[in-house]
């Protein structure tokens, strides 16, 4: 059953999907095989009052196992017959539905219980099995090929069953927009490409006079596939990654603000935003990457840089307006040096070094510019999202005309939702962080806010844990998005150092240690194990728990570049070894428990250094129960009689007392 082995090569699944949706005259009730009910009526709301069950007052509330209208469509390729097969009956992979050519496809229809997600294929001329190419959900077939997936929904959203929120939109706990994928279950793996796999030596060139914490160190797209193929990610319990920009950057070092040569390892540094960094492989190479994720289940974003460029692209000397000028008003106006970062209208325009030219998306011809090179590298590669740069740091019109794109041609076609996570490094303000969390701007953002929280009274046990519940009884309902939960990523110090027996107090730790004299690996286990407190945390809270590579080994660094080491694969040791696998527990026993994406928190303990909450969506709870401290301590309001998912046994409530460092997560046996 091979992949794609009726269609030409490498035509993108986006514009695939445009040819069948504008050639095929399928129902409104589309929901599979590339054509949503939304692409085809250009109403998100679902339209007129077709098979789908919307209205054109917005969706409706369905229920769970009432049937819904699901249509697929396979493109003409000459082909005499083409049969729908899968599991959407006891035989159908034996008998399949003939389906009608109607123009240039071949089309039929299902009725499927809504919630139901059925497995098919195409069965063309009684012969030949194709995976439906159209469609990006896809799963591994026990045979070497995939199955299509496609889950049957009669409505947009399901926020229409529950109360308005204070603005008349949904509340904040409201579900996501439809698709086979709700990003609330998502696990986010950020793949720092260059630092960490090497599958190809021959792209291993550094650049001249930059030492080699600041070099390119050989990490690639190619290290990436090994690790998918050996099913890394899938035993971490991660089902999305997070890839470092890709795009061509110059073969030059550039003077960093600490006085060291620096190169653009990092891919910050574009110019050439159509090309792919050689060091990383090729375009070829990423959508293989891509292919290879999407049939193990995994997501793909891309980290775009939309900020500026580097001083060496074209587009600086051909188009000078669309880039603000390093003098202003007198002012030499680079971030944190003539300009400020914090101020509304300088940190729109200063350049962030000054050979990275900024771009002035008030300049209609340069925005349209940068918006359509995103929207081209989506259905290039048929990524599942971005990760976006420094958004405050640019116009917000800019994030409305993406989302305005990629709601019309990728969402509609694909009948999925295309995720959009900023990066806003602010960690006191929540505001500035949730005005660009909107159904017209971002779908969420990294809740630094919450981070620092976190790490402040969990890993650095300052204050109590009766600050921490303070701050999530307001934490919990501040966005009306999806965000991203972390404790670690490249912009900071590495974890690990904020949960040693004597912390580091600084996130960047005040000096050169990040030169001069980088930290070793903590010898004892205490470390590890607070940062797995920490981390179960973040797999039984609503957001997408993010693990920044080399976290889940507790890797040991300070400021950049010594927290972006290459990716240790040997020697590691017992206490690594150990809070890998408890983040693969935590990965499965999020997978296993939707309540603990999708549910409701209630506090039900809290002491100094002790916590307890539920979680619950209404069909299950879960209890979790952590211990920060370094003694035992109690947690109330549990279960009679539970059953610990971390480790097996069998647990008496409704009071436990819980191990220094260590977490329960808790069902009713």
């Amino acid at each position: 059953m091979p992949h794609r082995s009726v269609l030409p090569p490498r035509l993108s699944d986006l514009r695939r999907a445009l040819l069948v949706c504008a050639a095929s005259a399928l129902s409104a009730g589309a929901l599979a095989a590339g054509c949503s009910a939304e692409s085809l009526s250009g109403d998100p709301t679902g339209g007129n009052d077709g098979p789908s069950g919307s209205s054109g007052g917005g969706a409706r509330c369905v229920e769970e196992g009432q049937g819904c209208p699901v249509s697929f469509s396979y493109q003409l390729h000459n082909e005499k017959s083409v049969e729908l097969r899968g599991s959407f009956a006891p035989d159908g992979w034996e008998k399949g539905i003939p389906m009608q050519l109607d123009g240039v496809a071949w089309t039929t229809t299902l009725e499927v219980p809504s919630g139901t997600t059925i497995e098919y294929k195409f069965f063309v001329d009684g012969t030949t099995w194709v995976t439906d190419p159209v469609n990006p959900n896809k799963k591994p077939d026990g045979a070497g090929g995939e199955n299509a997936l496609v889950t049957a929904s009669c409505a947009t959203t399901a926020n229409t069953c529950q109360p308005p929120g204070p603005d008349g939109g949904p509340p904040p706990d409201a579900d996501p927009p439809a698709g086979t994928f709700d990003w609330r279950s998502a696990v986010l793996y950020f793949v720092f490409v260059d630092r960490f796999n090497n599958g190809d030596t021959s792209n291993d060139t550094p650049v001249p006079d930059v030492e080699a914490p600041a070099n390119y160190q050989g990490g690639d797209f190619q290290g990436v596939i090994q690790k998918l193929d050996e099913g890394y990610f899938d035993d971490l319990g991660v089902n999305a990654l997070w890839l470092t920009v890709p795009f061509d950057n110059p073969q030059v070092a550039g003077a960093g603000a600490d006085g060291h040569a620096y190169s653009a390892y990092h891919g910050y540094w574009p110019s050439d935003l159509t090309k792919i960094e050689e060091h990383f492989g090729s375009e070829m190479m990423l959508e293989t990457l891509v292919d290879k994720a999407h049939g193990k289940g995994i997501k793909v974003l891309l980290d775009y840089a939309m900020n500026h460029v580097h001083s060496a692209s074209p587009l600086v000397t051909e188009h000078p307006d669309w880039f603000w000028p390093l003098d202003y008003n007198g002012k030499y106006c680079v971030c944190g040096d003539g300009c400020d970062w914090n101020n509304d209208y300088e940190q729109k325009r200063c350049w962030f070094r000054d050979y990275l030219p900024d771009w002035n998306f008030q300049n209609e011809q340069a925005r349209a510019y940068s918006v359509n090179n995103a929207v081209d590298w989506i259905k290039k590669t048929g990524i599942d999202g971005y990760r976006l740069d420094a958004v405050k740091h640019i116009e917000t019109v800019w994030i409305e005309d993406l989302r305005k794109r990629v709601d019309a041609e990728v969402d509609k076609l694909t009948g999925e939702r295309f995720y959009m996570v900023g990066e806003t490094f602010e960690s006191g303000n929540r505001d500035i962080l949730a005005k660009y969390v909107a159904p017209q701007l971002l779908d969420g953002q990294f809740d630094f806010p919450l981070r620092g929280v976190l790490v402040e009274k969990v890993l650095r046990r300052t204050g109590t844990m009766y600050e921490l519940d303070d701050f999530l009884k307001t934490n919990d309902t501040y966005y009306n998005g999806v965000m991203s939960t972390f404790i670690g990523n490249h912009d900071l110090a590495r974890v690990i150092q904020t949960a040693l027996d004597e912390p580091w107090g600084a996130w960047d730790n005040g000096g050169n240690s990040n030169w001069e004299s980088p930290p070793a690996l903590p010898g004892g286990k205490a470390p590890f194990e607070r940062v797995a407190v920490a981390f179960a945390f973040l797999y039984t809270t609503k957001g997408v728990p993010l693990v920044y590579y080399g976290d889940e080994i507790g890797m040991a660094g300070a400021g950049d570049p010594d927290n972006r080491r290459f990716m240790q694969w040997d020697g590691i040791t017992a206490n690594q070894t150990w809070l890998r696998e408890q983040l693969s527990a935590l990965g499965k026993i999020r997978k296993d428990h939707p309540a603990l994406w999708k549910g409701t928190r209630t506090t039900v303990s809290v002491t100094q250094d002790t916590y307890g909450y539920r979680m619950s969506d209404g069909k299950e709870e879960v209890f979790v129960a952590l211990n920060r401290g370094d003694v035992a301590g109690g947690v109330s309001g549990l279960p009679t009689s539970a059953k610990d998912l971390l480790t097996g046994a069998t647990v008496a409530g409704p009071t436990v007392t819980l191990a220094p460092r260590t977490a329960m997560i808790l069902i009713v046996e």
